[in-house]
């Protein structure tokens, strides 16, 4: 057996260990399925065995479903025939007439959990990195073989529903308080503690299979505290997702209906729902991208083979302001010494001090300890002498949003670190073949796009420059890696690829504005599409000033061949009524100090709201429209070189929301042909910016999605 080992020791205590041979987490699969399966018919039929107990002999118990699995799609059937095969064995597990044990040695998780739920007794071995929880809601999923019905039995429904909506993982401490787990147990009596158990032989039959039993706040809408939750919840699941994922109005209906069946009807309940997360677009979108994508990404997919692995003891940051700062403090975490550069030593000792706040941070939270913090600020050495660059095996430059000022600190930092040492620049929108003229060796010229917080930030735009060589690459993806961040790998152009694209939704919502339409009309568009803010919003955060000065740069540098984006007017006219975001004191939106922020009442005088507002559906298909477009042109133009970095980097770098799996995989949820038919008619009446590109017509006139989807398999 590749996926579990079974003994039955001399009392007759079978141990089923979970160990797959060929991963470091056991998953459930068809083929450990069919194993365990087995495995429990030997505990079943041997009249020798009393009971059994189902631990792992790796240092987790058992994590769910392999999500490159899911990710690939299933048709409805498909999906059905997954949760059912799971849910008999479950099922034949628990009325076997056997007592099993599950002695969970870690983490327990999903399916993994859901395996322990059917078992008639959960221990918990006491190690908080042991937590227990149905996290699929996190994935546009519901617990699939039998996790929704036997939590709600067994803690309730109230405290079920809130656990199964939130997918939240539970320590060891808390799992007993809230039911999860029978016990929890020091590390080394784990297996002594489940045999025990068994051998005071304990009744085998669950409470929901003994005659007259009845749920606990079975009664549906008759029961008045179900009828209160029950009538609240839906509006609750629609002010969080806004009908864009449809797992928690899944999970809130499945506990409803499964509460009131006898229990084997309930399981086919589950399963049916299940089956229709599972086939449909969001589950498919949210793993393939968050989960799949993101893990080969952070894996370094994209290196090139055949280079040594780089290593980044003592690194060089130019630049002590917000984003240096940033890139300092978590270099230093990740345990180089970082030479921080600036144009003053107390300039330099401002971006340290950011390290020291944010440390302090950590340990009143109990994330650090006092020695850790100070190991890693002992790391950060501040300074105005670029001689102290010498040894350096990477600089990141993090300096002014100007040519000039990033070519002279280039020739500075080489003139001392010498041409051999890999150079970054952490430009958001400068090309970096532009920048690479001033460095010594353009081959050892990279862009490292960080974002802000840095440290808080997962995502990192690694950007070839037109000399920028393969060993490069691979160096700096190992910064990347070393960083503990999720690399793409982008070709150069102005803006790259986050930059570019998360400008035209700003920019939309600014035209939308000059347009009449309302501003609270705009802004609760986006967040109804699944947005963490609105772009009217999100343009104040980042001030207005910024995309003015990209504009700017853009046509000094390009000429008349740049095509000024469509809130560009809107731009001139906020800045020339002293309305610069934020940072300077207001913008689109009032900052009062003794209340919320709230849109400033000036915009009604220098916009007025025309009489005909359009639906809210169309500016929400707009903002999400024009997004995917301009990354569908990325890709065509070779700036992306594959969907995948599309997809993540949207999610990553602005926040395209995550039920659509990111901008391409938008267009393919919404479908080829229809995608293509929308953004003819925003043209019609829009402009050309939403002028669907001749491949994107060939692909919609050919039926080629971005990702193949299977038979069966539905779109939005």
């Amino acid at each position: 057996m590749n996926h579990l080992t079974l003994t039955i020791d001399a009392d007759g205590i079978a141990l089923i260990t979970l160990d797959h041979a060929a991963e470091t987490m056991n998953l459930v699969s068809p083929e450990w399925l069919a194993e365990f399966a087995a495995a429990v018919e030997t505990v079943a039929t041997d009249p020798a065995v009393k009971g059994a107990i189902v631990t792992s002999g790796k240092k987790a118990f058992m994590a769910g479903a392999d999500l490159k699995l899911l990710s690939k799609g299933f048709s409805k059937a498909e999906a059905l025939a997954f949760s059912e095969a799971p849910t008999r064995m479950h099922r034949r597990l628990e009325t076997c007439g056997k007592p099993f044990v599950a002695a969970l040695n870690g983490l327990a998780l999903g399916g993994g959990f859901e395996l322990a739920l059917a078992c008639h007794h959960r221990l918990l071995v006491d190690d908080p990195k042991a937590v227990v929880g149905l996290p699929e809601v996190k994935v546009g999923l519901l617990p699939g073989s039998g996790g929704t019905q036997r939590l709600i039995r067994l803690i309730g429904v109230q405290k079920g529903l809130e656990l199964l909506l939130s997918g939240a993982a539970l320590g060891p401490a808390e799992a007993l308080k809230a039911g999860l787990v029978d016990a929890v147990v020091p590390p080394g009596d784990l297996i002594t503690a489940a045999k025990a158990w068994l051998m005071g032989a304990p009744d085998p039959v669950r409470a929901w299979d003994r005659k007259g039993y009845a749920a606990p706040e079975a009664g549906g809408l008759l029961n008045p505290g179900m009828a209160a939750l029950f009538s609240m919840q839906p509006a609750a699941n629609a002010a969080k997702t806004f009908h864009n994922d449809p797992a928690p109005a899944a999970i809130t209906s499945v506990v409803f209906e499964g509460i009131q069946l006898p229990f084997d009807k309930a399981l086919a309940v589950e399963s049916k729902y299940f089956a229709k997360l599972l086939s449909g677009p969001v589950a498919r979108n949210i793993i393939r991208t968050t989960f799949v994508s993101k893990g080969e990404a952070e894996k370094l997919a994209s290196r090139p083979a055949g280079v040594p692995k780089a290593n980044f003891a003592r690194v060089g940051v130019l630049g002590a302001g917000m984003m240096g700062a940033g890139i300092a403090y978590v270099a230093a975490v990740a345990g180089a010494e970082v030479v921080l550069i600036d144009r003053s030593q107390a300039e330099a000792d401002k971006g340290k001090a950011f390290a020291e706040k944010t440390l302090a941070r950590e340990v009143e939270r109990g994330r650090r300890s006092e020695t850790q913090a100070d190991d890693i600020l002992s790391r950060i050495r501040p300074g105005e002498d670029f001689a102290a660059l010498a040894g350096v095996s990477l600089i990141v430059e993090a300096v002014f949003e100007e040519t000039a000022v990033k070519a002279d600190v280039t020739r500075r930092a080489q003139a001392v670190a010498g041409p051999d040492v890999i150079f970054a620049s952490n430009t958001s929108t400068l090309p970096i073949s532009g920048l690479a003229e001033a460095s010594q060796r353009p081959e050892g010229f990279i862009g490292l796009h960080f974002f802000s917080p840095v440290d808080r930030m997962a995502l990192v735009e690694v950007i070839l420059g037109r000399r920028t060589s393969q060993e490069t690459l691979a160096h700096a993806l190992d910064f990347v890696a070393f960083l503990r961040k999720t690399p793409i790998v982008v070709h150069d152009s102005r803006g790259f690829y986050t930059s570019r694209v998360f400008q035209t939704f700003i920019h939309e919502g600014m035209a939308m504005l000059g347009e009449g339409i309302a501003p609270a009309l705009i802004e609760n568009a986006a967040r109804f599409a699944g947005f963490p803010v609105g772009p009217l919003a999100v343009t104040d955060e980042v001030t207005l000033e910024l995309p003015m000065k990209i504009i700017r740069q853009a046509e000094a540098e390009v000429g008349q061949a740049f095509e000024r984006p469509c809130g560009t007017p809107v731009l001139e006219r906020m800045l020339a009524a002293g309305r610069g975001g934020r940072k300077s004191g207001g913008g689109f939106y009032d900052y009062p100090q003794d209340g919320p922020k709230r849109l400033w009442p000036g915009l009604a005088d220098i916009y007025p709201v025309r009489a005909d507002q359009p639906d809210i559906t169309e500016i929400r298909h707009r903002l999400l429209a024009i997004q995917a477009l301009d990354t569908a042109r990325c890709l065509e133009e070779g700036v992306l070189t594959t969907a995948a970095d599309g997809d993540l980097g949207s999610l990553l770098a602005w926040g395209f929301p995550s039920w659509t799996g990111g901008t391409l995989s938008y267009i393919d949820t919404v479908g080829l042909e229809a995608f293509v038919a929308q953004c003819d008619g925003f043209a019609q009446r829009y402009g050309s910016r939403f002028e669907p590109t001749p491949a994107l017509r060939r692909r919609a006139a050919e039926n080629e999605p971005f990702y193949p989807a299977p038979d069966g398999a539905e779109r939005a």
